[in-house]
């Protein structure tokens, strides 16, 4: 087989070297024989026939079986208005203990959340009630918001941590937006009912169903803009999720395993939330 014209170039670069990479990997792959499907332990083995470590490999598998999941079809609300939960997940470093130290920590001082039950590796959080709710965002204004709460119009915010290997844990974020989107499903309703009940009004005063119908396109177009308002608000607490996950990946877990200092009365519990808005 002849050489390429020019010859192999003294430097490829980044989008070349990828390419070269995955079909070294592929060619590699084909030399055994992986059948229709194969098991876990399986695709281990092969990861180390062709030199991939398996932390890479336990990391791929488990992302696939998250992707997997979000994969699945879809209702007529999901496509038209967006789903009603929203999930985010990372490989992060450290010990699963002090990764849910980390993680608690971080919704106690920058979310409007409570823990609503915690076991080993799963912890679930509701939104935070009652008078602290103000006190919280008062500090924050007091504060500047450096950093703004974004999950608290969620139900329900739940993570789950599973170890890999020594040193490395797969977590996993998940916010249930469900009553949130009933709420804009029901204001789009709303308005769509409004345009009905004009159209039966105006089709007993008036003949002529053109006048009749008049306002049907215009709560039709009211509805629709009611319901998609729902997405920005599911894309805002995506990033609340990734942005916890981006506290846990960049490792700052200096709070982890302290207990939170000591509230007595209302004097301490607004000394507190000061004390978390000024924080850096």
């Amino acid at each position: 087989m002849s050489e390429p014209a020019g010859g192999p170039p003294a430097q490829w670069d980044r989008t070349a070297l990828d390419r070269i990479l995955k079909r070294a990997t592929e060619l590699q792959a084909q030399e055994h024989d992986t059948g229709e499907s194969m098991s876990p332990d399986e695709v281990l083995k092969l990861g180390r026939d062709v030199g991939i470590p398996a932390r890479y490999l336990q990391q791929a598998m488990l992302e696939e079986q998250v992707r997997a999941s979000a994969l699945t079809p879809d209702g007529l609300l999901d496509h038209l208005v967006g789903p009603a939960r929203c999930t985010a997940n990372r490989v992060v470093r450290g010990n699963p203990d002090v990764i849910e130290e980390a993680l608690a920590a971080w919704m106690d001082d920058h979310e409007l959340l409570a823990v609503e039950r915690r076991q080993p590796g799963r912890i679930s959080w509701e939104p935070l009630g009652g008078m602290q709710v103000a006190l919280r965002r008062s500090a924050a204004a007091l504060g500047s918001a450096k950093r703004p709460f974004m999950l608290s119009r969620a139900s329900r915010i739940t993570a789950g941590i599973t170890a890999l290997e020594p040193g490395y844990c797969h977590v996993t974020l998940g916010a249930d937006l469900g009553p949130v989107r009933a709420s804009f499903l029901g204001g789009a309703a709303a308005m769509a009912s409004l345009g009905v009940a004009a159209a039966a009004v105006l089709a007993v005063m008036t003949p002529f169903w053109l006048i009749a119908a008049a306002p049907l396109p215009m709560a039709g177009a009211l509805s629709w803009v009611v319901g998609r308002q729902y997405r920005p608000v599911r894309d805002r607490i995506q990033l609340g999720l990734e942005r916890a996950l981006d506290h846990l990946e960049q490792g700052d877990h200096h709070r982890a395993g302290q207990l939170p200092p000591p509230r007595s009365g209302i004097v301490g519990l607004i000394a507190d939330e000061i004390r978390k808005a000024l924080k850096p």
